[in-house]
């Protein structure tokens, strides 16, 4: 199976710096990527971290702020370029349905992939539905309209040996029994739920730019990796909030309060020398697994309980 990681491109806010990039996030989840928030350079990041445009099968834009958007006519240019073969799904706020058609044709050249735009309408909901299980969208409270997003596998089951064993099910059966639930064994039924265990699915969020409200606590319930925005520090609190942002703070709040297991701190403020001093005020409230993502690097998202 494909791993499941958090492919980082960029990690700045409204300003780049030396180190640290506008926006830009590729998650791979079972060969499927979603590349979330394309900010300036994102094509260029793409290349430093081996991620190619063929890798990429969904866009979800949070809003249209630069920072979040411009490296999309970059990015869907090369998908044309390199002729990505299967459709390429793009969600973003259905208000700013204006702005990506200006990003999509910012200029001239032959599109040759497909894209297909799927905006997101007001009060989001389940957006998105596939192998993966689904996507849903939820807005937030920014300065523009602004979604955020997260991925929810369904519950499955886990296969115990033992029990496959004491039940005579092997080889072949085992696949069927999986796929139909019910199979014969040594003049028996078997059923799925005798042989195996209940298994959680695996749940990822993204939540940017946005104050506190109830839709950042909705996204990031039960997330075994949430990404968030952590733009100022918490002395900063006010600055934050008229600007529509969290600080770290606050973002390790709401990862305590929703059981969330690695917490992955992002769109830091070019104000701010040290990175670290993120991590201590998310800390503070979190007691788990802090992230403070850096360009070009890669999360896995924590495996299985």
């Amino acid at each position: 199976m494909s791993p499941r990681e958090l492919v980082v491109l960029g990690t700045g806010s409204q300003t780049p710096t030396r180190h640290r990039n506008h926006n830009g996030y590729l998650l791979r989840w079972d060969g499927e990527g979603l590349l979330f928030d394309p900010g300036e350079g994102t094509q260029r990041q793409m290349i430093h971290a081996g991620v190619a445009v063929t890798d990429v099968h969904r866009i979800l834009i949070t809003h249209f702020h630069g920072d979040h958007c411009l490296g999309l006519p970059g990015v869907i240019q090369r998908m044309s370029l390199d002729r990505v073969r299967h459709p390429v799904r793009a969600h973003f706020p259905a208000s700013g349905a204006e702005y990506f058609d200006r990003l999509r044709h910012a200029s001239a050249f032959h599109e040759a992939a497909t894209l297909a735009p799927e905006p997101v309408a007001d009060g989001g909901g389940v957006i998105a539905r596939g192998r993966f299980g689904r996507i849903e969208a939820r807005p937030l409270d920014h300065s523009v309209p602004a979604y955020g997003y997260r991925l929810v596998e369904p519950d499955g089951r886990r296969m115990s040996a033992d029990r496959l064993r004491d039940r005579g099910v092997a080889g072949p059966r085992v696949g069927r029994l999986q796929r139909e639930g019910v199979v014969r064994a040594r003049g028996r039924t078997v059923t799925l739920e005798e042989v195996s265990e209940h298994r959680p699915g695996q749940r990822f969020a993204f939540v940017m730019d946005t104050r506190l409200c109830d839709a950042v606590f909705a996204l990031a319930d039960g997330a075994d990796l949430l990404v968030i925005e952590s733009t100022f520090l918490d002395e900063d609190a006010r600055l934050a909030h008229e600007h529509g942002h969290l600080t770290a703070g606050e973002a390790g709040r709401v990862a305590r309060e929703c059981g969330v297991r690695r917490l992955v701190l992002t769109h830091f403020s070019q104000r701010y020398p040290d990175p670290e001093a993120f991590r201590a005020q998310a800390a503070h409230w979190f007691p788990g697994e802090i992230v403070i993502a850096e360009d070009l690097t890669r999360v896995p998202v924590p495996p299985r309980l």
